[in-house]
């Protein structure tokens, strides 16, 4: 039935060299990335493994451009928790006002448009570093070297991936949009009213284990309007769903042998290679086949040991992000209607340029 299919914006249904290069990216990248959190020990193996998701992912050529952004996000975020959370932590009014603050110009630089990627990793980069910051028993030293260890490993993973595995030549650059003042001014208020309530909801319900529903709230985001967001949504939902299940699978057929790491990489490298798949035929965008990805980045990543396996974080992980998720959209559904109601804020389609 259709209800139970991603909604697809730019779906395709060729396959090219492309394509299939850009699979081999993302599955390798994402596998290197987590034996590389494992082997060293990282405390905070999500970051080894979502950074090559979202490099490989979002962007399928590397370029001086994108290697700028991306490291501007890191120093950006490394410097706000250094600093923010050291001054700030304990003062819940000041650090609210400091995030809020944030993710305006974030949401900003994503709605201006050439700047998207900066603003886009910044946000999830940020909304993980604060989550794992709530915690009581955080370092945050710890938590922003493991941060900066992540990135210049993540670097190194994409030069060598696309050393191996190079775009074949240039692809068709997406068309650019021209969006009136008014609607940058909605997407921008918008987005930072309900980041910004995800991030107060978390820290007062004290949700220290739903690192992935946090980051949900973000990422339905993306779109920047009430449009975008159901389907945006809709799709991280499915995804989840996919992702998780997964996961169990993964799970069930190793049986007690979860912890011979090779085993748990070769799944993994297997279940990245068919949602990289699924997220190039959905157009490479936010769809459920990124939400596959991620799911499982921070599934393995993040959650899976050799003392602890995938069973109750799979289950909890899904369960939490489905009421996140809803809540979410409900508070963009929300505030569209009262941008909507001002001239000043009022959301009109984009139109391509030319």
């Amino acid at each position: 039935m259709r209800i139970f299919r991603p909604m697809q914006a730019g779906g395709k249904t060729a396959f090219n060299t492309a394509d299939l290069n850009q699979c081999l990216r993302i599955a390798f990248g994402g596998t290197l990335g987590f034996l590389v959190a494992k082997l060293t020990g990282a405390s905070y193996g999500a970051f080894y493994t979502v950074f090559p998701m979202l490099l490989l992912g979002m962007v399928p050529q590397l370029n001086v451009a994108v290697m700028r952004q991306f490291l501007a996000n890191i120093g950006l975020v490394s410097l706000v928790v250094l600093v923010g959370q050291g001054l700030l932590g304990d003062k819940p009014v000041p650090m609210t006002l400091l995030v809020m603050a944030l993710f305006a110009l974030l949401f900003r630089a994503m709605a201006r448009g050439p700047y998207f990627l900066f603003g886009a990793m910044s946000v999830v980069n940020l909304s993980m570093l604060l989550h794992f910051a709530s915690y009581p028993q955080a370092d945050v030293i710890g938590m922003v070297t493991s941060n900066l260890g992540a990135a210049a490993s993540t670097l190194l993973i994409t030069l060598l991936m696309h050393t191996l595995f190079p775009e074949p030549g240039a692809r068709p650059a997406r068309p650019v949009m021209s969006k009136s003042v008014e609607t940058r001014r909605h997407e921008v208020i918008l987005a930072t009213t309900v980041a910004t309530g995800s991030f107060i909801a978390f820290q007062v319900l004290d949700l220290q284990g739903s690192l992935s529903a946090q980051v949900a709230t973000v990422l339905v985001l993306f779109p920047l309007n009430w449009r975008g967001a159901v389907p945006a949504g809709w799709n991280r939902a499915i995804g989840t769903f996919v992702g998780c299940n997964v996961g169990l699978v993964i799970q069930l057929v190793l049986l007690g042998h979860f912890d011979v790491l090779p085993f748990i990489a070769v799944g993994l490298w297997l279940s990245l290679m068919l949602f990289a798949r699924m997220h190039l035929l959905e157009g490479g965008g936010s769809g459920a086949g990124f939400a596959a990805l991620t799911t499982m980045a921070i599934l393995f990543g993040q959650y899976l040991s050799p003392s602890q396996d995938l069973v109750y974080s799979d289950l909890y992980r899904f369960s939490s992000l489905l009421v996140a998720v809803v809540l979410a959209l409900l508070a963009v559904y929300l505030m569209h209607l009262l941008l909507n109601r001002f001239a000043a804020t009022r959301w009109a389609e984009p139109v391509p340029v030319g």
